[in-house]
């Protein structure tokens, strides 16, 4: 990740407990990020990172959703 991205984080309760992130890109180097309310903190910490990972990693390329979920949980 460079230091030109700009991720704004919010934390909002109408996710599903299913989801535990959103990540919706904004232009080339802005990204929103969301993170469900219902989850604990350490799950809503774990959750920030793991969508930093799918940043850095540049999968907004990819096609493959399971495969990016795939590569991400190793």
């Amino acid at each position: 990740m460079t230091d030109q991205n700009d991720i704004y984080v919010y934390i909002v309760d109408g996710l599903p407990l299913s989801v535990s992130e959103a990540i919706c890109p904004c232009g080339a180097f802005s990204y929103t990020l969301y993170i469900n309310g219902r989850l604990s903190q350490e799950r809503q910490r774990e959750a920030y990172n793991h969508a930093l990972r799918h940043i850095q990693r540049g999968d907004w390329e990819k096609a493959d959703v399971q495969l990016i979920e795939k590569e991400a949980h190793g």
